[in-house]
C-alpha cells in the first residue's frame, strides 16, 4: 500500500475515533474520552500493569479513575513448583529477580487486550510466558512458554489477531494467535529483543533489540561487549527480515560516536517514514530517516543526574519512554533517570518545561482518541495523563506496584462490573 493512501486510511480513522459512537448505548452518555467503543457490550479502558506485585489497574480514560484490579498471576503456586523443580529455570528466576527485577520478581512485562474485549494478553518475564486471562473470571484459557527463561515486550497487530512477544534469552521473536494462544511464526533479532512496532497498516513491523542491558560493563569503551543489538523491518505475514540497519554507522556519520546503539522504546511519525527512538544511556532521543537509514535529527534534553555513574542508570536506561501524537506535532518523552516528563514539538524540537509529576517515569502511550499521553512513575506506583497540547499534567492516579507498561484496550462492560477494586 502507497504511502499517501496510508496517509488517506489514517487521516479517515482519526475522523471515526473522534466520533462517540453512542447509538444504543445503555445508562448516561459518556464523555467524548470516555465514549463507548462499539453500540454494544464493549467499553474503552486503559490497562496499567504493575510488574512487582503482579496484577494490572483497569483505568477510565476521561477520568482517570481506577475501576478494578486483575490477578495476572492466579497460577503462582502451580509456576513456582514447576521452577523450584528445575535447577536451570530456579537459577535463571533467581537471577532476574536480582539483575532486572531489583530484588523483585517481574509478573507483568506487557499487556494487550483482544478486541473484543474478552481476553487480557499478558507476557510474565519471571515465569517466561504469555497467557491470555478471561477478564470475566480471571482464568488463564491459554498459556505459552518462550524461548529462553524470560518473555518481555509485545506488539498487538492492528487487526488484533496476532501478538508478537519477545523471548529475552532466547534471540527470538514468537508471533501467537490472540485466540489461542498457538504460534503462527517467528523471527530472529540480536541479543534481549526488546521493542516491536507494527507499520504499514500492520504490514511491517519495526523491532529492536538492547544486548545485554543487566551488564555491569556500562563504560562506552565496553560497548562491544554488551552483544549483538539490531534495528530491522520484519514482514508481518512471512516474518522474513527485511531490512537490517547500521545503526553504528548512522550514529557515528551524525557525530554520535560515543553513543550505544541498544534502541530503547521508539515510535514514528504518522506516515511511517520516519522512526524516533531513545538509546541506552542517551538523555534526549534521535531521528532517522527510513528509507536512508540516516539520522536526520539529534534532540539532547536534560541530565538532572550528570554525577551518577552509568552503571547505576535503571537497565541502561536514561530515558524509556516515548509517543507521538497522531498530528506529528508533539512527542511525549519520560526522562527516566533524571525524573521528569517533558513534550516536545515536532519538528521545531523545541520542549516544554519539565514536569516533575514522580519518579522514575518508565513507558510512554499515547490515549486512544490522540488528545493526551499516558506515563507510568515506576517509581511513585502511579500514572499520569499529559495534554500534547498545553504539556501540562491533567490527573495523577494510584496504582499498584511498580507500574511500567501503559496500554490502551476494551473490556467488556458486564466483566468490568464484575472486576475487584
Amino acid at each position: 500500500m502507497s504511502h499517501p493512501v496510508r496517509r488517506a486510511l489514517v487521516s479517515l480513522a482519526g475522523l471515526v475515533l473522534a466520533v462517540p459512537l453512542l447509538a444504543g448505548a445503555t445508562g448516561p452518555v459518556a464523555s467524548a474520552d470516555e465514549a463507548p467503543a462499539r453500540a454494544d457490550d464493549l467499553r474503552r479502558v486503559v490497562y496499567v500493569g504493575n510488574n512487582w506485585d503482579g496484577t494490572a489497574d483497569v483505568l477510565l480514560p476521561g477520568s482517570f479513575r481506577r475501576v478494578g484490579r486483575i490477578d495476572i498471576v492466579p497460577d503462582r503456586e502451580e509456576r513456582m513448583a514447576e521452577i523450584q523443580l528445575n535447577p536451570y529455570r530456579l537459577a535463571y528466576f533467581l537471577a532476574i529477580r536480582e539483575l532486572i527485577g531489583e530484588g523483585n520478581d517481574q509478573l507483568v512485562d506487557d499487556m494487550y487486550s483482544s478486541n473484543d474485549g474478552r481476553l487480557l494478553i499478558v507476557s510474565r518475564p519471571s515465569f517466561a510466558d504469555v497467557v491470555a486471562i478471561e477478564l470475566a473470571t480471571g482464568e488463564i484459557v491459554w498459556r505459552f512458554a518462550v524461548d529462553g527463561v524470560r518473555s518481555d515486550h509485545m506488539a498487538l497487530s492492528p487487526d488484533g489477531e496476532t501478538v508478537v512477544v519477545s523471548a529475552s534469552t532466547g534471540n527470538v521473536v514468537h508471533a501467537l494467535d490472540v485466540e489461542t494462544g498457538e504460534e503462527v511464526g517467528r523471527f530472529p533479532s540480536g541479543g534481549s529483543p526488546h521493542e516491536s512496532v507494527y507499520l504499514d497498516d500492520g504490514e511491517t513491523i519495526l523491532h529492536a533489540s538492547i544486548g545485554l542491558v543487566y551488564t555491569p560493563f556500562d563504560n562506552a569503551v565496553l560497548d562491544p561487549t554488551k552483544g549483538e543489538r539490531v534495528l530491522q523491518l520484519v514482514d508481518a505475514d512471512t516474518f522474513e527480515v527485511q531490512r537490517r540497519y547500521d545503526l553504528r554507522a548512522a550514529l557515528d556519520e551524525a557525530g554520535l560516536e560515543d553513543v550505544s546503539t541498544a534502541v530503547r522504546p521508539l515510535t514514528h511519525t504518522p506516515d511511517d517514514d520516519t522512526f524516533i527512538f531513545q538509546l541506552s544511556f542517551f538523555h534526549g532521543f534521535v531521528v532517522m530517516d527510513r528509507a536512508s537509514g540516516e539520522i536526520t535529527a539529534v534532540k539532547e534534553l536534560p541530565d538532572l543526574v550528570p554525577t551518577t555513574p552509568r552503571e547505576l542508570y535503571l537497565l541502561d536506561s536514561a530515558h524509556h519512554g516515548i509517543s507521538m501524537d497522531p498530528t506529528g506535532k508533539h512527542i511525549c518523552v519520560a526522562g527516566t533517570m533524571s525524573d521528569y516528563a517533558t513534550v516536545v514539538d515536532y519538528p521545531s524540537m523545541e520542549r516544554s518545561k519539565l514536569l516533575k509529576g514522580g519518579l522514575k517515569p518508565y513507558w510512554v502511550t499515547q490515549s486512544w482518541n490522540g488528545k493526551h499521553c499516558y506515563i507510568s512513575w515506576s517509581g511513585s506506583d502511579t500514572v499520569s495523563k499529559i495534554s500534547y497540547r498545553t504539556a501540562k499534567i491533567v490527573k495523577t492516579t494510584d496504582v499498584g506496584y511498580h507500574p511500567q507498561r501503559v496500554r490502551n484496550g476494551f473490556i467488556e462492560r458486564s466483566a468490568l462490573a464484575g472486576l475487584s477494586r
